[in-house]
């Protein structure tokens, strides 16, 4: 999907309808880079009650809440955001959960090594 532009409202609308019918709850793309670049940009739609599951970070990373509303967690405490919401994701292992349906861009800057 890298390009000159996306359109991220009708990405998120899409991507919502995917994970509204998938069993895990979750659909995703990439909008910018990949496995292979330094900054990565994804966007992850998540039914009400979805999660991705703990995992570690990376490199540094934000999460920002396209719709709906989450929760970060990690050893530190929880943050929550809803629309709008800019979340720093700390760097040690955390997971992140929709308390509504909802849609976020994830971006991530792999550190070297």
């Amino acid at each position: 999907m890298d390009g000159p532009g996306t359109d991220l409202r009708a990405l998120a609308g899409e991507l919502a309808g995917t994970a509204a019918g998938a069993g895990s709850g979750r659909a995703a793309a990439t909008v910018h880079g990949g496995h292979e670049a330094t900054l990565r940009q994804t966007v992850i739609a998540l039914r009400a009650g979805a999660e991705l599951a703990e995992h570690e970070n990376p490199g540094e990373a934000t999460v920002q809440v396209l719709t709906g509303r989450v929760r970060l967690t990690a050893a530190g405490g929880a943050v929550e955001g809803d629309e709008g919401s800019l979340l720093v994701v700390p760097g040690e292992r955390h997971g992140l959960a929709a308390l509504t349906d909802a849609v976020v861009l994830l971006t991530v800057a792999k550190l070297p090594g």
